[in-house]
Formats: structure tokens, sequence, C-alpha cells
């Protein structure tokens, strides 16, 4: 068998143990279990194109997990204008049962992520998303431990300095 047709047979095999983990990355990041879906197709399918090629990429998991974030971020390209509205301030809490405020600082949040270069995005998003330990991260984005850590220092200094403050806060 060539190499053209080991890749997709490869692929079909690594479908069952990846499409939880696929799947699992996106519903943790959309909340909506739609976009999940759609992105988890959009990422197989991408990945067929790939191994169709003839030259095709090492399929794993972890290199899913890269095509998947790549299809993340291209929906979130297409959903930017969402976030051209500023947030000025947020509301102070009035009721703590009031889910309203939590809704809030996460739509800020996604906001912000959006702002965001994509590596400081998915940095962000795999520490403190998925829980993704620092070396789970450096595997999974391809760096070395240090050098995911100092991406984290830098992703996470971007972040605060993009969130708004309450009036009369500090940054």
């Amino acid at each position: 068998m060539s190499a053209e047709t080991d890749a997709p047979r490869a692929l079909l095999t690594l479908y069952d143990e990846a499409l939880p983990v696929v799947y699992g990355y996106f519903i943790r990041r959309c909340g909506d279990r739609g976009t999940a879906e759609d992105l988890t197709s959009e990422t197989f399918l991408a990945a067929m194109d790939a191994a169709r090629k003839p030259s095709p990429p090492p399929l794993s998991v972890p290199w899913l997990i890269g095509v998947a974030r790549h299809k993340l971020a291209d929906h979130y390209r297409r959903r930017h204008d969402r976030f051209n509205i500023p947030v000025a301030e947020l509301p102070e809490a009035v009721d703590p049962a009031d889910d309203w405020d939590a809704e809030l600082d996460r739509i800020v949040a996604e906001s912000v992520l959006a702002r965001l270069p994509e590596q400081h995005r998915t940095v962000l998003a795999l520490r403190y998303m998925d829980d993704c330990t620092v070396p789970e991260c450096a595997e999974l984005i391809g760096r070395t431990v240090h050098a995911t850590e100092a991406l984290l220092v830098r992703a996470r200094r971007a972040f605060r300095a993009q969130y708004p403050q309450p009036e009369g806060g500090t940054s």
C-alpha cells in the first residue's frame, strides 16, 4: 500500500480515539453544541484532505488539535463583527444568584480573547479552559516547556491589558 492510501486509513483508525478529544476541545470553547459539531466536522474534513496529499503529515491526536485550533480561529475571524462594540465598564453585582454577571464576564473575556494574537488565545485556552498542564500545552503547541511558560506570561499580560477595569479600579 502506498503512503497516499495509508494516511486516510490511518486517520480512519485514529477517528474513534480522536473524535471525543476534538469535540471536547470545541465544546469547552464554544459552549454551543451545534457550533462544536460543525467545527469538529470541519476539522476531520480538513484532516482527510491533508491525509490524501502526496506527502501527508504524521497523523496524531495532537496534530488534529492543531487543525482544530486553526478551525476555531477561522470561526472567530468569521464572527469578528460580533466583538466590535467595546465594553465601557462592568456593572456592579446586584444579586449573587444572578447568572447575568457570569455571562457578561464570559462575553467580555471572549471579546478580549478574540482581539489577542492567535498564539496567545491558544495557550490561554489550553491552560485555563482545558485545564492542560504547562507541559501538555507545550506538547500541543509544539514548544518547549520553558518557551510555553514565557508565552503564558506574555499572554496573561496582554489579556489583562485589554480587559476592561471597573471605574475607579486599578490595572
